[in-house]
Formats: C-alpha cells, structure tokens, sequence
C-alpha cells in the first residue's frame, strides 16, 4: 500500500518550499550568522581569548540583531523596489530595533550592571537574600551605538551580495542538483 499525501500534507510541503525560496528570508538570517561569527572574531582580537560561548550571547560588536533588520529590510526593498510600502514598513521596524539596542536595552544592561555591583558589596545575613542574589543580572544586552552601526552594515552587505548572485536556499540547491547530474553524465 502507497502512502497518498493528503491535501492537508500537501499543503505543508509546498509551504515548506515557499520557505525555503524566501531568499529575503535566508539572506536576513545569513547577515545575523555572519554578524555573530564576526563576535568570536572580535573576542580574540581584541580580548585575546577564544569564547564559543559568544556566538550565543546578545550585546557585543557587532549587533546581530542590526545585521539582521537592515539585511532583510534591504533584501524586501532589492525584491519590491526601494519605493514600495513594504520596504518602508521593513525599514520602520528596523529602526524600532536598532534604537531598541542601543537605547533601551543598552540602558537595561547597565542598570542591571549597577544592580550587580551593590548586590555584590553586600552581605546577606539570611539565606533567602543569598539565594536570591546567586546569580548576577545579565550585563551585557544591549549595543553601543557603534556596534549598531557595524551590524546595520554588515546587513546589506551580506545580503544584497547574496540575493544578486546567490539566489534562496531552493535556488542553489537546484543549481547543485544541475551541476552534479550533468557531472555524473
């Protein structure tokens, strides 16, 4: 007995093949990855120390987050056209998102810093306070404004490249399919 796909099913698999043809999409999240691959590179130039854990820590040069937004917003405005509504409401939200890092949750990660300074100057006289106070409140959350820049900028030009040429995930694996089978014969 064949296995039939169901509409439902069928449904799936061509939303699963939408996905992967979002070259936007893809190129948005490769601009984040390189962005987060360039925090490691930063970790041991600068600090000289080799920290994996950084390519899952938010904060840092350069912002991921800002590589991401003006990636994909860049991508949507290469895809629409520069003029049309949806690269304006692509380049809104990044805004809101690169003004986010660098003001809000810039300014969460030094409270959370200052926090941290008078909770360690303390004794705790009672358990209940020690254990409240076992772990520090995570610093490190936002960007500097230069860091925001360098993410914003790392965007475009991962993804613009990346769109020209490249194409989505479907895309290119279509073309290895081509090229090997007309290598094989």
């Amino acid at each position: 007995m064949t296995p039939s796909i169901s509409s439902d099913s069928g449904h799936l698999l061509l939303m699963v093949r939408d996905l992967l043809d979002n070259a936007v999409l893809w190129w948005g999240l490769a601009a984040c990855g390189v962005a987060q691959l360039a925090k490691l590179a930063v970790e041991f130039v600068v600090h000289n120390r080799w920290r994996p854990e950084v390519l899952f820590e938010t904060g840092g040069m350069p912002s991921s987050h800002s590589a991401l937004m003006t990636g994909t917003a860049a991508g949507v405005g290469w895809y629409q056209g520069f003029q049309d509504p949806l690269f304006a409401l692509a380049a809104a939200v990044g805004f809101v998102v690169l003004y986010d890092a660098s003001g809000v949750r810039r300014a969460a990660g030094l409270t959370a810093a200052r926090v941290n300074a008078i909770v360690h100057g303390r004794e705790h006289s009672n358990d209940i306070g020690a254990a409240l106070w076992e772990q520090p409140l995570k610093e490190n959350i936002g960007h500097t404004r230069l860091e925001v820049l360098v993410g914003s900028l790392i965007g475009p030009l991962v993804a613009l490249p990346g769109l020209a040429l490249l194409g989505s995930p479907l895309h290119l694996a279509g073309l290895l399919s081509h090229t090997l089978t007309a290598a094989g014969g």
